[in-house]
C-alpha cells in the first residue's frame, strides 16, 4: 500500500514543473533560447510521467485534500503558454506592431482552453488545438519562417484552439499508439540534437522534426468523428 508520503511526492514532482518554468523564463528573459527549451523539455519530461505515478500510488484517493488535476493545469499554463508566449513575444519572430498583440492572444486563448470542460473527447483526443505553445516557440525558432508567415500561424492556432476537431493525444490515445510512442521517441532525440546545434541542426533534422509535427496533426484529422466524441466526464 503506498504511503502517504510518497502519494505527496507526486505532487512535489508535478510541482517542480513550475520551477522548471521560471527557470525558462529567466533564461527567455536573458535571451538564451536553447536554455529555455532545455527547461521546457525537462518540465515537459515531468508531465509526461507524473499522471502514472500519480495512479500507481493512488493519490487522489490518499490525499483528497490536494487537487493534482488542479496543480497540472497550473504547472501546464506556466510552461506550455505563458513562457513560451514572452518567447515568441520578445525572440523577433512576429512582425514589431504584432508582438504584444500575439503574445496577448497566446495567453488569452490558452488561458480559456485549459478552464474548457470539454477539452477532450471520450476517445482521449484533445478538442481543437491544445495550446501546445512551446512546441509552436519551439518550430519558430527552427525554422525562422518570415516574421509576417508566424503572425499568420499564431492567428490560426489561437483560432484553432476552438475548432471542434481532434488533436492526438500521445499516451492516451489508443489508436496507433506504438507508431506514435515511436514517433514522439524520435521527436525527442531529434528535438535534443537541434538544441545541442543551437537550433541550427541542419536540414535532415529539420525535416524530420517537421514530419513528426505533421503526423501528430493528421492522426487527429484522419480519425473519423463521431456521435461518440463526447467530452469526456
Amino acid at each position: 500500500m503506498p504511503s502517504t508520503f510518497a502519494a505527496f511526492f507526486v505532487h512535489v514532482f508535478t510541482a517542480t514543473g513550475a520551477g522548471l518554468g521560471l527557470a525558462a523564463l529567466i533564461a527567455a528573459v536573458e535571451r538564451r533560447w536553447t536554455v529555455m527549451f532545455w527547461c521546457l523539455g525537462a518540465a515537459l519530461f515531468v508531465d509526461g510521467i507524473d499522471g502514472t505515478m500519480a495512479r500507481r500510488l493512488q493519490v487522489a484517493e490518499r490525499l483528497p485534500r490536494w487537487s493534482g488535476d488542479t496543480l497540472d493545469l497550473v504547472v501546464d499554463f506556466v510552461t506550455y503558454v505563458f513562457v513560451p508566449a514572452y518567447a515568441i513575444f520578445a525572440g523577433g519572430l512576429l512582425p514589431q506592431w504584432f508582438a504584444l498583440p500575439g503574445g496577448i492572444l497566446i495567453v488569452v486563448t490558452g488561458a480559456l482552453y485549459f478552464c474548457d470542460r470539454e477539452m477532450k473527447t471520450q476517445d482521449h483526443y484533445f478538442r481543437g488545438f491544445p495550446a501546445l505553445w512551446n512546441a509552436v516557440a519551439f518550430y519558430l525558432f527552427l525554422l525562422k519562417p518570415a516574421p509576417w508567415l508566424a503572425a499568420v500561424a499564431i492567428i490560426l492556432l489561437g483560432a484553432l484552439t476552438f475548432m471542434p476537431f481532434k488533436f492526438l493525444h500521445p499516451f492516451r490515445v489508443k489508436r496507433l499508439r506504438l507508431m506514435t510512442l515511436t514517433a514522439l521517441a524520435v521527436w525527442c532525440v531529434l528535438g535534443a540534437v537541434a538544441l545541442l546545434h543551437d537550433l541550427a541542426a541542419g536540414p535532415w533534422i529539420t525535416a524530420g522534426l517537421v514530419a513528426i509535427a505533421l503526423y501528430f496533426v493528421g492522426v487527429g484529422l484522419t480519425d473519423q468523428w463521431t456521435t461518440d466524441d463526447r467530452p469526456a466526464a
